[in-house]
C-alpha cells in the first residue's frame, strides 16, 4: 500500500496493493501502520459507516459538517467509478479555497482521507456506483451543510460528458462566497484541535 498527500492540507489518497487471481481480487483498503505514519495519528474513533449507491451522473456534495463537532472521513469506492473531490473550506488553512480530486474505482481501489472541516463531493462515472464512508461522527441533519458544487467561482472539474443529477438540497445550496460571508465555514485551528483528540 502507498499514500500520497493531496493539494488540500491534511488530505491524503491511499492506494492498496490489489491481489487478483482466478477467483477475483483481495485487498486491504486500510492499514493502520501506514495511516499513522502518513497522517500522524491513528484513524479516528469510528462512529458511523455508510454506503451510497448512485447512477451515472449523480453529484453528491459539496458537503461539510458544522465545526464543532466536525467530521473526518475515510472514503472509498468498492464498486463502480467516481471523481472524488475535496475542497478546503477551513478559514485560516494554508490551502484555504484550494481543491484536489482523485478517481476512485473498483480497479485500483484507492481511498481518500478527508480531515475535519473540509468539504467533500463526488460525481458517479458509472451506474450502480457504491461509495463507502467511515465517519468520525454520527450523521446529524442539523450539523450538515452544503455548498454549490456548480458555483462558477470554484471552477470544479465536473466532467463535460456528465449531466449532473443533484438532490434538491444540493441544487439550492449557497455559494462558497455566501457561506464565507455568513460565517458558516469552519475555523482551521478548531479543526486541528478536534483532530488532536484522535491522537489519544
Amino acid at each position: 500500500m502507498s499514500a500520497r498527500p493531496l493539494t488540500v492540507e491534511g488530505a491524503y489518497a491511499f492506494a492498496p496493493t490489489v491481489y487478483p487471481d482466478y477467483r477475483g481480487v483481495f485487498l486491504s483498503p486500510y492499514l493502520d501502520s501506514l495511516f499513522r505514519d502518513t497522517v500522524g495519528y491513528p484513524l479516528f474513533p469510528v462512529r458511523q459507516t455508510s454506503y451510497s449507491v448512485s447512477r451515472r451522473g449523480t453529484l453528491r456534495g459539496l458537503h461539510f459538517t458544522r465545526t464543532p463537532p466536525g467530521t473526518a472521513k475515510f472514503v472509498s469506492c468498492p464498486h463502480g467509478r467516481v471523481l472524488d473531490l475535496v475542497l478546503d473550506v477551513r478559514v485560516g488553512s494554508p490551502t484555504f479555497g484550494k481543491w484536489d480530486s482523485v478517481v476512485l474505482d473498483s480497479e485500483e481501489f484507492q481511498a481518500v482521507y478527508l480531515p475535519v472541516g473540509v468539504a467533500h463531493m463526488f460525481v458517479a462515472l458509472a451506474d450502480d456506483t457504491v461509495m463507502s464512508y467511515v465517519l468520525s461522527q454520527e450523521y446529524v441533519f442539523e450539523n450538515e451543510l452544503a455548498l454549490d458544487a456548480l458555483d462558477p467561482g470554484l471552477g470544479l472539474p465536473i466532467p463535460e460528458d456528465v449531466e449532473p443529477i443533484l438532490s434538491e438540497r444540493d441544487r439550492t445550496a449557497i455559494t462558497f462566497d455566501q457561506a464565507l460571508a455568513r460565517g458558516l465555514l469552519p475555523d482551521y485551528r478548531t479543526c486541528l484541535e478536534i483532530e488532536s483528540g484522535f491522537r489519544a
